[in-house]
């Protein structure tokens, strides 16, 4: 490896990848606030405000009292006097949505803050199930509207982008298999996945599992949020085994089943990992975990799931497992390699992306070559 006396320099110009970023967390409040102002939505609070403010409630503190890595029963120090959660601040964006322009120009800002901010080479987002002034748009202009922003940020910035379009596990498996199909009926070249968000105590992996297995049908990259707010390694497996997924997102808690962790280690499924998070005072078990994954021979690789609201970066996010978390530079190096190949960009982008990644970890050799 490189000899390196900069760190944040290093992090900065290493190849990176997000694999887990949801679109609509990357809207910068200033955005936010033109559109609220034009969509005259009776806000609380500037949308600045309430981006400084967003502090989730975590679940039932009683479900967490005996996880093997300890999780925090009190509120943070850093608690702000009102809180909004991520879910409301993501529902009032979802209402202040309307032209296509509107989708166009949240994804080109998410691309150019990612590679302004952290020198992002590719990002993978999620996009929700559409409210009814999108829907009414038809699903075909809609994906267009958003991959326009895409080609936008390709031309201009030189960075990729694919959607994942993500099924809201707070809904039912009929609801979900009926997105899906309408994306499978509509096939673009930018969208080539799916995933599973919201609250994981909603209900269990395996109500998708039809949505999931007509995805696969079609050929569409599968993932899920999993083992993240149910203490128990069992719907990380069962995403893997019913859903048939790729790689996971999240996924601290399958460090509570032994014979889970040496599966994933073995198998090297991927994890996209999130040290910050909307709540608050879990953002120490978060780090342990992360920690522990690392630890453990997890194959994980850092995202930035919903930077505009946390806030965070994507660097923000490696130099935390730097500085705080202790994760060496090389192995954040070999992180942001496993990234690169568990991405779902044609392999001719990945060799690419693999050729910078080796002139910025090892310039000599790369020169060699």
């Amino acid at each position: 490896m490189a000899d390196v006396t900069d760190a944040h320099d290093f992090l900065r110009r290493l190849p990176k990848v997000d694999l887990h970023c949801h679109l609509l967390g990357t809207i910068r409040p200033s955005t936010f606030a033109d559109l609220a102002r034009r969509e005259g939505l009776d806000l609380p609070d500037s949308p600045e405000r309430i981006f400084a403010d967003i502090n989730s409630r975590p679940p039932d503190p009683s479900l967490y009292l005996n996880t093997r890595i300890r999780m925090p029963q009190g509120p943070s120090e850093d608690e702000p006097e009102t809180s909004y959660s991520l879910f409301q601040a993501s529902d009032w964006v979802r209402q202040a949505l309307r032209e296509p322009d509107d989708l166009t120009r949240i994804v080109y800002e998410a691309l150019e803050d990612a590679h302004t901010l952290s020198g992002t080479r590719h990002v993978e987002f999620s996009i929700d199930m559409p409210p009814p002034q999108i829907e009414a748009l038809g699903h075909g202009p809609m994906v267009e509207a958003y991959a326009e922003g895409i080609r936008l940020a390709e031309r201009d910035l030189g960075i990729t982008a694919r959607m994942l379009a993500a099924i809201d596990r707070s809904g039912t498996g009929e609801e979900a298999l009926e997105w899906i199909r309408t994306v499978v009926d509509h096939p673009h070249e930018y969208l080539v996945g799916i995933g599973l968000d919201n609250l994981e105590n909603s209900g269990p992996p395996e109500r998708f599992e039809a949505a999931y297995r007509l995805a696969g049908e079609a050929g569409l990259r599968r993932t899920a949020h999993t083992s993240e707010h149910v203490p128990s390694a069992r719907n990380a497996v069962t995403c893997l085994d019913v859903l048939g997924c790729e790689r996971l997102d999240h996924g601290y808690f399958v460090l509570e089943d032994d014979d889970v962790v040496a599966r994933m280690r073995d198998e090297q499924i991927g994890f996209t990992v999130v040290s910050t998070t909307s709540r608050r005072s879990w953002r120490p078990w978060r780090r342990a975990s992360i920690r522990a994954m690392i630890d453990a021979g997890l194959n994980v690789y850092p995202a930035s799931d919903d930077p505009g609201m946390f806030p965070t970066t994507l660097l923000d996010e490696y130099r935390i497992l730097h500085e705080q978390v202790g994760v060496g530079l090389e192995q954040l190096a070999d992180m942001a390699l496993a990234g690169i190949e568990a991405s779902w960009l044609p392999e001719e982008q990945k060799d690419l992306l693999r050729t910078e990644w080796r002139a910025t970890v090892s310039p000599s050799s790369s020169h060699d070559e």
